[in-house]
């Protein structure tokens, strides 16, 4: 079971020091800012698991390579993240992770104020990874199982980018992962993406 609470633990000491794409923050106090918006709210732990891990494909990439705020393709880290997970945590959990960039484009469609709330780095990925959805993908979008709660993570996605903040560790967060571990690791089927 701590398997993969092990690994997530490592990412988030080596690799989550790493500058988060432009913004004032590191990509491992971008996603613990993430999770204490999450907590603030009074969210469910499994949204709470899912803020805490929704950008860990920025850190567990594969064959991919690096990321960079200079990026020209869209690297998919929604699903390099969600695959990473998947077979160790519920869908509860994998699915917004899988769905929150898919957030982000179908927020773009449907709230006209939204686009405008979005960083710089926000607004550069956008544009990467195909821009706001037509009204047709959002018909789509909306009708996914866990759509409601992956605009949840997005929004917090969006919070949590303010140098300086004060958020829970993840030593201190470990507990609320393991919780949620499956035991014995199961494989779940993925959602279909617009």
């Amino acid at each position: 079971m701590t398997d993969i609470i092990d690994r997530l633990e490592s990412l988030f000491l080596c690799r989550g020091a790493e500058a988060y794409l432009g913004e004032p923050v590191t990509v491992a106090q971008h996603m613990l800012q993430c999770a204490a918006l999450a907590q603030a709210e009074g969210a469910p732990e499994t949204l709470i698991a899912a803020a805490m891990l929704h950008d860990v494909g920025h850190l567990a990439f594969g064959a991919e390579g690096e990321y960079s705020p200079d990026d020209t393709v869209d690297k998919r880290h929604d699903r390099t993240g969600a695959d990473f997970l998947q077979g160790h945590f519920p869908p509860e959990i994998v699915e917004p992770i899988r769905l929150h960039v898919a957030a982000k484009r179908y927020l773009c469609a449907t709230d006209s104020h939204y686009y405008d709330r979005l960083s710089a780095a926000s607004k550069h990925s956008l544009a990467l990874q195909g821009g706001p959805m037509s009204e047709a993908e959002a018909e789509v979008f909306a009708a996914l199982p866990f759509h409601a709660e992956a605009v949840r993570v997005r929004l917090w996605d969006d919070g949590g980018k303010v140098e300086g903040v004060r958020t829970p560790s993840f030593e201190e967060l470990r507990p609320l992962l393991e919780r949620w571990v499956v035991t014995p690791p199961q494989r779940h089927s993925a959602s279909a993406l617009p």
